[in-house]
């Protein structure tokens, strides 16, 4: 996979292909990445990427030549890449996106800055936009990096196991779940005894429960939106009566819980 990001701060990137999973990556040839500083392809004395927008206004936006050049110059060396913009106003990414973005030959992203870039780029010279999530920034390039990280992980050899990328939160549906290392015993909480057990089967099954458990505390929207399995299905039916005993046992003790009665 190769990325390349056209920005006028190309040096936000250096530590960024210089860390943990995404050097690694660039050290075992999974990736190749690379930046492109956009006032290189500026013709005036003083490199400009922007100017006062037409029709007036705040703020500045970052002209159409430099982009448009150097957008070609990236793609024709690589070919067959997708063009991506970093914008607020992009489909939101989400892990889908991702395993999208992560079959593709090469990407290759534009940052932009200040009130954004002239709309003929946007017309003319992206492939698709791409938004982290319904709120501003100052540019384009920590998106850039967000999206990079998470399309890097599920290239095949990134992470060492095999596995690992389709057992984390949302590739399933579901968020991923609990994780529990030594000490044994933290503060007085200990590590459930089932890890402990050597059970593998158990094991499993209690990890899909932590995993069904977490995502309807924290993101019960996914349940509304994900085909559960036939086992997911059985633990949640196993709670619902649990829970319906519970409050059989609570109503015949005092007042209806349910009824709003004192």
């Amino acid at each position: 996979m190769k990325f390349a990001v056209l920005t006028i701060f190309p040096e936000l990137f250096v530590p960024f292909w210089e860390h943990g999973i995404i050097r690694r990556a660039v050290e075992g040839n999974k990736i190749s990445a690379s930046t492109v500083n956009i006032r290189d392809f500026a013709t005036d004395r003083h490199h400009s990427t922007d100017d006062s927008p037409y029709g007036g206004g705040c703020g500045m936006v970052m002209n159409a030549p430099p982009l448009a050049a150097a957008i070609r110059a990236v793609r024709s060396a690589m070919p067959g890449s997708r063009t991506i913009l970093t914008t607020p106003q992009g489909r939101v990414f989400t892990q889908d996106i991702a395993r999208e973005l992560a079959e593709s030959e090469g990407l290759i992203f534009v940052c932009g800055r200040y009130e954004g870039i002239d709309e003929r780029i946007c017309q003319d010279f992206t492939d698709d936009e791409i938004s982290i999530g319904d709120y501003v920034m100052t540019g384009g390039e920590l998106a850039a990096m967000v999206v990079i990280d998470a399309v890097t992980r599920l290239i095949p050899g990134v992470l060492g196991g095999e596995d690992s990328a389709q057992k984390d939160s949302f590739s399933q549906g579901l968020l991923e779940h609990a994780h529990y290392t030594r000490p044994r015993v933290f503060e007085g909480c200990e590590v459930p005894e089932v890890l402990l057990s050597g059970h593998h089967k158990e094991i499993e099954k209690w990890r899909l429960e932590s995993s069904l458990i977490r995502t309807f505390l924290k993101r019960r929207d996914l349940l509304k939106n994900t085909a559960l399995n036939t086992q997911e299905t059985e633990i949640l039916k196993k709670w619902c009566l649990d829970i319906e005993n519970i409050l059989r046992a609570q109503s015949l003790s005092g007042p209806d819980p349910l009824s709003g009665k004192q």
